[in-house]
Formats: structure tokens, C-alpha cells, sequence
């Protein structure tokens, strides 16, 4: 009888420490125009530059740098625990990454650094830092972005990453979609071309290895609910409707609510977005599983914090940008940051 008590209690024991282990965070952030300060003949930085129009000096960096500190580690606080996975966009290149990962509350997390140079214009990237000890990397590419029609057209490279986190297998993907620039309609064909071109890697992914969880995060430069997404990328907003092998998108219905990552015209805007893999919705494959925040009815999260928001003025109310013009504000990021949580 006392060994049957004794084996209840470890068993109860067991149960509680398995539910109280806290999920993982992944995320994304677009840092908004982390330039270097000195001038590349390849690209088109020139702005930022010490003699550039914003006069981009060793100040405005290290103001730049302990912003985007204090975000990344604020974040980390709610959880008590660095995230796994962080896609970051609009950095000019990997010295400026192993700045960040540097930086005196992030280096504990000793990050690692997945970066490609890309052939945008501008010479800005995308990439990630990851986690070693939790993300075990197996392999990394970059993949040019191919608009039909268009050969020459230039912008980021999407950045892949694949490996086993607790030993399941996952694939990221990260991304910044071109621009609105020409109009949203005009420059449509742009983003689709790149919402099919994820939704194809995707499902190459998936029949080589449908226990692979894939997560495509990134500036999509549309809205959650728009077509790119919705129709082209097929990533579905209700859970209800996921069928094997579909993208889910928890931001979808997070923009539905009035919420949104970044300001303009007096309108909020859903464009960072993480889609993930039904098999990570469902746990048709593995333990690993998507989990809401605690006393959230979102899959999805946005990272806000009074000091990251305009508190007066014009854009009152908007994400505190580093500039306005070529007005240094000494602020954060256009862009608020997205994260998911994944666990057992």
C-alpha cells in the first residue's frame, strides 16, 4: 500500500513539473533602419552615413542599440526566459547583429547568428539570432526572391533556418515583403510573388517530412487579412478550418479585434506576422504545440510598452520611431514586435 501511495505522489509530482514548465518564446521584430555608420559603394546607404542627410553618428547608434536592447530584454522579462527563435529585418549587416547579440542584457542568452547579405537596394537584411542550447541548428540557406516577369528585381533574400527543438523537427523562414511603394494595388504582384514562393518551400518542406513544423515570420508589408496572405500564402485565421499541411495565421484575427503592429494615416496596420503549420496548431505530429498567453484568447502576441508609443505631438499614439523625417526622436522602431509561444 505504501509503495502504491509513494507511486501516486511521484506521478502527481512529474505532472505538475511537465505543466509548469514555461513555453518557449519566438519572435519578431523589425528594428527599423539598423545601419552601420560607415558608407557602402555597393549600396544605397548614403543617409545613413555621418555626412548623410539623417547624419547618422556614433551617438545616434549607441542610442539605437540600447533601445533595441531594451525591447528584446523587456520582452524576454515576461517569461523570465530569453526567447528561442528571433527574426529580425531592416539591419544592414552581420557586424551590426553581433553588436546586438553583444549588448550587456542579451548576452547571457548567447545568441547565434543565422545572416545572409542580401541584393537589396538599400543593402538592408533579413536574419536571426537563435539560441543554441534550446534550437539545435542543422542547416541555413538564403533564397532570392523571383517575381515572374521581373528578373532584376532587387529586395531582401528570404533567410531559412532548419533544425530539432527538443528533438522535433522545425523549419523558420524570415522575410520582409517588398514595399507599398507605387501604391498597395500597384505593387500587389510584388508581395504575392513572395506569399507563393513561401507557401511552395512550405509544401516541398512538408512532403519530404510532414513532422516538420514550419514558422514563416516577417514583415509581410500587408495586412494579416489581406490576399497575398489569406489566398496566395493560404494561411488560414480559424483554427476550425486548418486542414493538413495549411499555415495558420494567429494574427488574423487579432487585426479583426482593432490590433495592430504600426500606425499610419490614423490606422493601425497587422503587417509583422508568424504563420505556423497546422502540425504545430493541432500536435497531429509531436508534443510541441502553439499555446495561447496566460488569460489571452489569441494565439498570437504584440510586445507594447508605454516608453515604445508617441506620447505627444502629430503622431501621438503611433510606435516611436528612431526618425521623422531627418528629426532624430531617439526612438524604438516603426514596427512593434509579434511573438508566439510553443510547448508541451
Amino acid at each position: 500500500m505504501k509503495k502504491t501511495i509513494l507511486f501516486v505522489m511521484l506521478a502527481v509530482m512529474a505532472t505538475s513539473v511537465a505543466f509548469a514548465q514555461k513555453p518557449y518564446t519566438v519572435a519578431f521584430y523589425n528594428i527599423e533602419n539598423v545601419f552601420d555608420l560607415y558608407n557602402d559603394p555597393d549600396t544605397h546607404d548614403d543617409e545613413f552615413t555621418p555626412e548623410g542627410e539623417k547624419q547618422w553618428n556614433q551617438y545616434k547608434y549607441d542610442h539605437k542599440m540600447k533601445n533595441i536592447e531594451r525591447v528584446l530584454f523587456d520582452l524576454a522579462s515576461i517569461q523570465r526566459d530569453y526567447p528561442i527563435v528571433i527574426g529580425l529585418s531592416e539591419l544592414e549587416n552581420r557586424s551590426v547583429l553581433e553588436e546586438i547579440v553583444a549588448l550587456p542584457k542579451l548576452a547571457p542568452a548567447k545568441y547565434r547568428i543565422c545572416h545572409y547579405d542580401s541584393p537589396d537596394a538599400r543593402g538592408i537584411d533579413c536574419s536571426f539570432i537563435y539560441r543554441a542550447d534550446v534550437f539545435k541548428l542543422e542547416g541555413s540557406d538564403n533564397i532570392k526572391l523571383v517575381v515572374p516577369g521581373e528578373p532584376d528585381f532587387r529586395t531582401r533574400d528570404l533567410v531559412v533556418m532548419w533544425g530539432t527543438i527538443e528533438g522535433e523537427p522545425f523549419y523558420f523562414l524570415v522575410s520582409h515583403w517588398p514595399s507599398r511603394r507605387g501604391g498597395q494595388f500597384g505593387s500587389a504582384h510584388l508581395r504575392e510573388a513572395c506569399a507563393s514562393q513561401i507557401k511552395a518551400l512550405k509544401d516541398s518542406v512538408l512532403a519530404k517530412n510532414p513532422a516538420t513544423k514550419f514558422i514563416a515570420m516577417g514583415d509581410f508589408n500587408d495586412d494579416a487579412t489581406d490576399a497575398s496572405i489569406v489566398e496566395v500564402m493560404g494561411a488560414k485565421g480559424k483554427i476550425k478550418d486548418l486542414k493538413s499541411g495549411d499555415f495558420f495565421n494567429p494574427f488574423n484575427a487579432m487585426l479583426r479585434a482593432g490590433l495592430g503592429t504600426l500606425a499610419y494615416q490614423d490606422s493601425w496596420n497587422l503587417f509583422d506576422n508568424i504563420c505556423v503549420t497546422e502540425n504545430l496548431v493541432t500536435g497531429s505530429h509531436g508534443e510541441l504545440k502553439l499555446q495561447r498567453a496566460p488569460k489571452s484568447k489569441f494565439y498570437g502576441n504584440i510586445f507594447s510598452r508605454p516608453y515604445m508609443i508617441q506620447q505627444e505631438g502629430q503622431y501621438k499614439g503611433y510606435p516611436l520611431r528612431t526618425f521623422v523625417g531627418n528629426n532624430f526622436q531617439n526612438g524604438f522602431s516603426d514596427h512593434l514586435p509579434v511573438y508566439i509561444y510553443i510547448g508541451k
